[in-house]
């Protein structure tokens, strides 16, 4: 008997999204019956629920820039960034301030509303929390909203990021506790959690997702937003990212994940974290567009926009403009929508 089946899960989930209570206290056997419901089922139990708190049409676009590039200590087996891992990426040290606001503008006219910095730093230094409070402050004096991924932090650097304005903070747990120390040993579950922790007592939003087509199990996928949707407040951002695999990781050559397991993701994600922005990200460039209208479908209402995340390749700002044209669907806060 399938776990949908013998869990009875419709009644109790339809009434949850039907008078759209948040829960923090879902059970495994209830996420891993939403992964089974059939396909359509689930997509319209997504959709309903996405409608209850958003506009169905309308995508928040956030761009991201790489700050500081390359040699980072961890050993991140999908990272291209990994100093361990000889992939021909170009070292770069932190970008000046001005080339910095000079992205944060270009991304703003092209309908950005957030703009996203990321460091290859397992933890920064004091100094360069200095130097990215600059460039927080300086992008927020352009009317965008602010988010940094830099690692972890102490509760000194996350005071310090608090007082430049910083918006939000990006960390993410990548996969299922299980399944972590198959894809990173240089720093463990708890540390991940210890940060988010940090970072949402110092009053900044979280931005905290996971990676998925790295090897990881149906159940893997199912811990990891059970993990999420049962933190003591949900992620305002839920980044769904899809494997991209670089020559030279440990991660290169592992057989595609099936794209309906993607949009299936995406799907329970907004079940139960129905207020969060749940996030399409890395990935897109190999997804057709008819499977990124499924993830809009299931309930993504938020993307990156821009030709690269981080050293990765993303989809061009003109083809997602088309896309989204056909689709009908609007770029929230963005004036300019051709």
């Amino acid at each position: 008997m399938k776990i949908a089946e013998e869990f009875h899960l419709d009644a109790a989930a339809q009434a949850y999204v039907s008078y759209g209570r948040l829960r923090h206290d879902w059970r495994l056997e209830e996420v891993e019956a939403l992964f089974e419901l059939p396909f359509n089922d689930l997509l319209y139990r997504a959709q309903t629920a996405h409608r209850q708190n958003f506009d169905p049409n309308e995508v928040q676009i956030s761009s991201l820039l790489s700050i500081k590039t390359g040699a980072c200590s961890e050993d991140c087996a999908y990272c291209p960034q990994s100093a361990r891992y000889d992939t021909d990426l170009k070292r770069e040290d932190v970008m000046p301030l001005d080339e910095v606001l000079k992205a944060a503008r270009i991304a703003r006219e092209q309908g950005a509303t957030r703009f996203c910095m990321g460091a290859a730093w397992r933890s920064p230094k004091d100094r360069d929390v200095e130097r990215v409070c600059e460039m927080v402050e300086g992008v927020k004096a352009l009317g965008l909203e602010t988010c940094v991924t830099l690692g972890m932090l102490t509760d000194g650097q996350t005071q310090r990021l608090k007082a430049s304005g910083l918006d939000y903070y990006n960390h993410n747990l990548d996969t299922s506790e299980e399944f972590y120390s198959k894809i990173i040993t240089t720093r463990t579950y708890q540390d991940r959690l210890d940060t988010l922790e940090r970072v949402r007592s110092a009053g900044i939003n979280v931005c905290c997702g996971g990676i998925v087509g790295m090897g990881e199990s149906d159940r893997d996928r199912a811990k990891l937003l059970l993990e999420l949707a049962n933190l003591p407040k949900h992620p305002e951002s839920v980044p769904i990212n899809m494997l991209v695999q670089v020559e030279g990781t440990p991660l290169a050559g592992l057989s595609k994940l099936d794209p309906f397991v993607f949009v299936r993701t995406v799907a329970v994600a907004r079940i139960l974290m129905p207020k969060s922005r749940v996030r399409l990200s890395a990935g897109r460039t190999a997804m057709s567009d008819e499977i990124q209208a499924l993830c809009f479908l299931a309930g993504a209402n938020s993307i990156f926009y821009g030709e690269k995340l981080l050293t990765t390749e993303n989809p061009a700002v003109d083809g997602d403009r088309r896309l989204f044209r056909r689709l009908g669907l609007r770029m929230s806060g963005c004036i300019d929508q051709a």
